[in-house]
């Protein structure tokens, strides 16, 4: 029931949210707007950072206790084996039915270039950084672990868990007070997630309000061709992994669904899949699925298996050329596939991530990198199919790396 009734509250927010902001859109004035907005918007802000808050102790606690319990090097090495064949194997499919989707539907030859909003691409090129082997090393191997959790990255952290749980575990008994100090820690932590949830709806009604007092509904009608091939796409890509998760979970699918469709309506309103890591972790673990596998697996797919991310990324990339009549032959797209395979590895956690690897990747195939601008407008309702697509991966990812190793309790 009360879990029920915390989804109405959501859902409350969301569309209460849409409703004023669409009403200051039509009945303000473009200075109202302009300085109401970023007003509004500080309830979403606030909500993600006190998440954000919660994360990096979180990752690296549960991580160390998890491959700690599961005992030696072997053991980890064929657990993040098998989830790294999910994840490449996810992202592969991703990226491919992205560039097939805006080849057949070629949603970027609708483009109006004088849509582009060229005030919001400032901000998405201030976070991007050209790329390169060096600044692909340095972001993921961490020079600090303390830097890596004032910066909240995740991989970086990963990285340091693993030596930290595999050392733990090599140790033998002298760890295991800190092991247990570990595991009560990450307990306590939990506890928070509950109390932050509550200020969920608050999060939820001032993201959406903002970005429609701003933008107005009317940007669907301008980009109908655009957002609803870009829906295709995520319906298709929800049945692939949904077929898969289902081969793996039978009958026990709807009740995955059931559990982690809280998560993915967070993940969907707040469009930041950081804010559901804490709570898809316990919903995953009441599921069934191993805590050692979730405090393992969960973390690693938050940099490599963002499954809605990478569609995206490549049916952007192509549609900003369509828009500007560049013809890229299916070698050169190819080559650019593998290209958003690495560089998009590590950006878990980053302000709309999928933009800027894809204006770094506009840069590198000769597309005019402004052209970014030309998707901003509809780009943060793209970015809620996405960022809750990225969470439907991971769970799936999660129960089914539990289900392989024989560790899915109520199975």
């Amino acid at each position: 029931m009360r879990k029920n009734r915390f989804t109405l509250f959501i859902l409350l927010a969301m569309f209460l949210g849409m409703g004023v902001g669409y009403l200051i859109h039509e009945h303000q004035s473009a200075d109202f707007i302009k300085d109401f907005a970023p007003k509004i918007k500080l309830l979403g802000t606030a909500f993600i950072r006190l998440v954000q808050m919660i994360i990096a102790p979180l990752v690296f606690s549960t991580l160390v206790v998890g491959i700690a319990k599961l005992g030696n090097l072997s053991t980890v090495g064929r657990v993040g084996g098998k989830a790294m064949l999910w994840f490449v194997s996810a992202s592969l499919i991703s990226l491919l039915l992205g560039m097939v989707l805006v080849n057949y539907f070629q949603p970027g030859a609708a483009i109006d270039l004088s849509k582009a909003d060229t005030a919001s691409l400032k901000k998405v090129m201030e976070n991007t950084q050209e790329f390169s082997l060096e600044h692909f090393v340095i972001h993921v191997v961490p020079k600090s672990v303390f830097e890596a959790m004032a910066n909240n990255e995740i991989l970086q952290l990963v990285i340091f868990s693993v030596f930290f749980g595999v050392a733990a575990a090599a140790v033998g008994d002298i760890a295991k007070p800190v092991i247990k100090a570990l595991d009560a820690f990450s307990h306590i932590i939990l506890k928070m997630v509950t109390y932050i949830m509550n200020f969920a709806p608050l999060g939820v009604f001032g993201a959406l309000c903002a970005v429609v007092s701003e933008k107005g509904l009317g940007i669907f009608v301008f980009y109908k061709s655009y957002y609803l091939s870009f829906l295709c796409g995520i319906f298709i890509l929800w049945l692939l992994l949904l077929g898969v998760g289902y081969l793996f979970l039978k009958n026990r699918l709807p009740v995955l669904l059931k559990r982690i469709a809280s998560p993915i309506l967070i993940a969907l309103t707040t469009t930041t899949s950081e804010a559901v890591f804490p709570k898809l972790t316990e919903e995953l673990e009441r599921f069934g699925c191993d805590n050692k596998v979730v405090s393992f697996i969960l973390p690693l797919g938050y940099s490599f298996n963002l499954d809605g991310s990478m569609m995206y990324m490549t049916f952007a990339s192509i549609a900003i050329a369509q828009a500007y009549h560049i013809h890229l032959p299916i070698a050169t797209q190819l080559t650019m596939l593998l290209v958003l395979m690495l560089t998009s590895k590590g950006v878990a956690g980053v302000p709309r991530a999928s933009l800027i690897v894809v204006l770094a990747t506009c840069s590198m195939f000769g597309i005019p990198p402004e052209g970014i601008a030309l998707i901003l407008p509809i780009d943060h309702f793209c970015d809620m199919f996405r960022t809750a697509t990225n969470v439907l991966g991971n769970a799936l990812a999660t129960c089914a790396v539990s289900k392989w190793e024989g560790a899915l309790k109520n199975d």
